[in-house]
């Protein structure tokens, strides 16, 4: 896919709107070679997806060998809204807490003060962090109006192309 296709994917509303939750579902190749998908906090800034983790999670040294990933962001409601995005993954060590990790998880429900408190134990138990920066090589919308998973489309032009001519 093309990085202008791609823009043009991320670009539209619903995929704005997607891209400002706060939950992802990541996919990728552990190093035993099987897969994973986890659930991660994100934050997108205008290009690249940004995700944060610990120095010592598992999946860096798989990210480290293959650093390909699936992303899943979505809603709960039927028909779903669902973003799908593959890319490249960078990892980027950083010492202290990256500002977006803060930004991420500022989003859940708290109160000013269980904020402040939340952020001292954060500041408290890590001394640096990961940050795993996701830029987007493919990604496709669904909405189940205008747009549909690709075997769907599949069926409904096959559908299409047996009915009788009117």
């Amino acid at each position: 896919m093309r990085s202008d296709e791609v823009s043009e994917v991320l670009n539209r509303p619903l995929s704005r709107e997607l891209l400002a939750r706060d939950l992802t579902r990541m996919g990728y190749v552990a190093q035993d070679g099987t897969p994973r998908t986890i659930p991660i906090a994100f934050t997108w800034n205008g290009t690249r997806i940004v995700l944060c983790t610990t120095k010592n999670a598992p999946k860096l040294p798989a990210l480290r060998a293959n650093p390909m990933v699936a992303l899943t962001i979505d809603t709960e409601v039927h028909p779903p809204t669902i973003l799908l995005v593959r890319g490249r993954a960078e990892l980027d060590v950083v010492d202290g807490i990256p500002p977006e990790y803060l930004t991420m998880n500022g989003t859940y429900r708290m109160t000013a003060e269980q904020r402040v408190a939340w952020e001292a134990e954060v500041r408290s138990l890590y001394d640096g962090m990961v940050r795993i920066v996701v830029t987007p090589t493919w990604a496709k919308l669904i909405d189940f109006e205008t747009t549909l998973p690709s075997a769907v489309e599949e069926l409904v032009r096959r559908r299409a192309e047996r009915q009788p001519a009117s």
